[in-house]
């Protein structure tokens, strides 16, 4: 009867402990959880993710029930470890110390680390299954809990600490998205990935950032000769063409190159006719994020912004196509102007205009420079310096040796770069 009654505790003893692991490892899969894929599941109509996801809704509840019963099946373990000696030893005090020892051992082993290590290797598997138990225990313990987790709620707003109790519906930051983007270069296409990730960082880049500048803007004066006008329009590289009076910033319309078509039939340019066919022009806030930009350019369907400062000044103009290159790449075929930016050397070194734009260099020439206030080389040479450089004078940006051969009007116009690992051209 004895040696029975000692099986029976030590069986208690090992349920204890079991119970104690599952209440371990129930908290850490529930708080490890991928909570986009709980929520994908819960779209899908899998119960036992609407759940977890219900669980989760109220997680200071959830967590109150976990430890209140894990605290309690630990304590039971302990009180049973130490009967069980006390019919073993009797009241031996190093027996009590040891088995002390020892239990404490056993719970720290096979209640905590292994079922906690267990679980946020495989918190999914985890996770859904002991949500079935869980949420009867919520409900059990809820007397309990209200009062602890209101004690708590109390003490939190005393020092001041806010707390998200809603876990279910956790929000995706950018950074985080761009995360899940990178982790998944085994199942998409690098090209495909860099898509993705481009199109994340659309909501951080503004029109200012991808805009023609104004002294590149290819652009009709009215003022002009009309002879030299017709010729413009019948030579320009562009469908759409900004059209000014007397000064560039003086934008008055936008041609459709097609609608001029049929007032070049005749010996000489009607202006009158010219400026009936004029769209109005569109102008867009220089600090206008990308993303943003392309769903207006959708409603207005338009293809073609100017970009103007806080007061009105011209800064440059926009294309769909530039928003669009942003994302999959270059695409469209540049015009003779804006060719011959990029001249390579046998020796790997790149000969570039002053007034490249710092995104296109990255972009095209898989070079690092950085991306804050300056948007052209020179604008990047300028604040390294903070002087204006004179022909000759080198220097290393973001390392990358950079030597100046040409400065006109206070504007580095050539310099020459020596970048570490060149990539072709694409």
């Amino acid at each position: 009867m004895e040696y029975f009654s000692l099986f029976t505790l030590f069986f208690f003893l090992l349920l204890l402990l079991v119970l104690s692991g599952f209440f371990s490892a129930s908290e850490t899969s529930m708080m490890a959880i991928n909570r986009h894929r709980l929520n994908h599941l819960v779209r899908k109509g899998n119960k036992s993710a609407k759940l977890a996801a219900r669980l989760l809704g109220k997680v200071d509840q959830l967590l109150g029930s976990i430890l209140l019963g894990n605290t309690l099946l630990n304590v039971a373990a302990a009180t049973l470890a130490e009967i069980i000696i006390l019919r073993l030893y009797g009241h031996n005090e190093l027996a009590m110390l040891l088995g002390t020892l020892a239990i404490a051992f056993v719970i720290l082993v096979f209640s905590e680390i292994m079922p906690k290590i267990i679980a946020a290797t495989h918190p999914e598997r985890v996770a859904l299954p002991s949500s079935y138990l869980l949420a009867p225990l919520v409900k059990l313990f809820y007397p309990v809990v209200f009062i602890a987790t209101a004690i708590v709620r109390g003490l939190l707003w005393v020092l001041g600490i806010k707390i998200q109790t809603d876990q279910s519906k956790h929000k995706m930051t950018l950074e985080e998205l761009r995360g899940l983007v990178l982790d998944a270069e085994h199942f998409l296409p690098r090209k495909h990935q860099k898509m993705l990730l481009n199109l994340v960082d659309l909501e951080r880049i503004t029109v200012n950032d991808v805009m023609v500048p104004r002294n590149q803007i290819e652009a009709l004066d009215l003022s002009a000769d009309r002879d030299q006008l017709r010729q413009q329009i019948i030579t320009c590289h562009h469908t759409l063409l900004p059209v000014y009076e007397d000064m560039p910033g003086n934008i008055v319309g936008i041609l459709h190159v097609k609608r001029a078509l049929s007032l070049l039939q005749g010996s000489t340019l009607d202006l009158q006719e010219l400026k009936s066919v004029l769209n109005e022009p569109y102008f867009i806030p220089s600090d206008t994020p990308l993303l943003k930009q392309l769903q207006q350019f959708q409603e207005r369907h338009a293809r073609l912004g100017l970009v103007v400062d806080e007061y009105g000044e011209l800064l440059g103009l926009v294309t769909l196509e530039n928003i669009l290159e942003e994302i999959v790449g270059e695409f469209t075929t540049q015009s003779p102007t804006q060719t011959g930016k990029f001249l390579r050397h046998d020796d790997g070194s790149f000969l570039l205009e002053g007034g490249s734009s710092l995104r296109e260099l990255n972009r095209k020439l898989g070079l690092h420079f950085p991306l804050g206030g300056a948007r052209t080389l020179n604008g990047l040479i300028l604040d390294h310096l903070e002087d204006i450089p004179e022909a000759g004078t080198s220097l290393k940006i973001a390392g990358y040796p950079i030597e100046i051969i040409q400065t006109q009007d206070r504007v580095v116009k050539v310099v020459r770069i020596f970048p570490a690992q060149t990539r072709t051209l694409q």
